[in-house]
């Protein structure tokens, strides 16, 4: 039975949606021994995917994901109604995961939406299997939960694709080593026996950790107005131009306000930029408008930070400040030392 909303029915699925998903907590150093399960973390959107009539995709925080992968819907309908999956929507370009790309999807126009739907199709990566038919699978060990999806979406065949799993840690340790190419930004660890709670953070996420030694080309003010929000950090191309590659914003509330009069004092027309270098306040291509203002400084402040995955030129996420580095020329921080992993394609890991 559908509702006059158009909704399906919640009972239809043994389990009431929307579900939050269940989330990991980050560790540098992975669980080991018997009763772990390690799955490749991929670089995309989370989503839960209910097959129903109409079906449903929802976002991690609930919301429909649908509208913005009109393509997926053939997918979502070869799910058995009252099946519920967990998994990730993923763009892939030259066999490895585009982030950006999913991004450009979240967009108010149809019209740009459906082209970019034809012009470059989402996949699925699945991962859990919440409900099957109508029977939850919420209480069902982890082990249990994957047989289950492993036949399920097993036979589905593209756009769908079934997340690899292994009980064995040194396989696990060669994934995440060669995986990282493809768009895998570390490694899942599951208890075997453990039920799918939705909303906690019982899972843990091994991630990639790399240092690199940056120059501070700018800084945001903080909305306090009376401090430091974040550094924005460069690097130096091989044309000698500064190279904006990402901000760090790990400041103690102390050193937000110390820092800035010493910044103040660095002010100057322009830092970052040249020609094929990236800067700050530039038109985003994705949504056509200028990031948040900042202010540059002279190049002569240089930072080690912590990353944990690198996209194009610039850092996925926002990276760890480390320490000072009082001892380092700003000229001797070049693209060179970022690490540029060598490994499998995303099609040679799931087929």
């Amino acid at each position: 039975m559908t509702p006059r909303n158009g909704s399906p029915n919640p009972s239809s699925y043994g389990i009431c949606p929307p579900i939050k998903p269940m989330m990991a907590r980050v560790r540098e150093t992975p669980p080991r021994g018997e009763g772990w399960v390690y799955e490749p973390k991929w670089d995309g959107f989370r989503m839960i995917a209910y097959g129903g009539d109409p079906p449903r995709l929802d976002s991690r925080n609930g919301k429909t994901l649908l509208r913005y992968f009109p393509e997926l819907r053939p997918a979502l309908e070869r799910l058995a109604p009252g099946t519920v999956v967990d998994g990730e929507i993923l763009m892939v370009v030259d066999d490895m995961t585009q982030f950006d790309l999913l991004q450009m999807r979240i967009h108010p126009a149809e019209s740009r939406i459906s082209r970019l739907a034809e012009e470059l199709p989402a996949r699925l990566a699945a991962f859990d299997l919440l409900a099957d038919a109508g029977e939850s699978l919420l209480d069902a060990p982890y082990r249990t939960r994957r047989e289950r999806l492993e036949r399920v979406v097993g036979p589905l065949g593209a756009p769908w694709h079934l997340t690899p799993a292994t009980g064995d840690f040194e396989e696990a340790s060669r994934w995440f080593r060669e995986f990282e190419p493809a768009g895998c930004d570390g490694i899942i660890a599951k208890r075997a026996g453990g039920a799918y709670r939705p909303g906690k953070r019982e899972w843990i996420k091994w991630k990639h950790r790399r240092d690199a030694d940056c120059v501070v080309g700018g800084y945001r003010i903080h909305k306090e107005g009376d401090r430091v929000g974040s550094l924005l950090l460069g690097l130096y191309n091989a044309d000698g131009d500064l190279h904006f590659i990402g901000h760090t914003s790990g400041l103690s509330d102390q050193e937000r306000i110390d820092l800035l009069p010493v910044l103040e004092q660095l002010r100057t027309e322009a830092s970052f930029g040249g020609e094929g270098a990236r800067a700050p306040g530039s038109v985003n291509r994705w949504t056509g408008q200028h990031s948040m203002a900042w202010i540059p400084i002279r190049p002569t402040l240089v930072v080690q930070i912590s990353y944990d995955q690198l996209e194009g030129g610039r850092f996925r996420h926002a990276t760890r400040l480390e320490r000072w580095r009082t001892d380092k020329r700003p000229r001797d921080c070049t693209m060179d030392q970022l690490v540029r992993p060598e490994g499998m394609g995303f099609s040679e890991i799931v087929g």
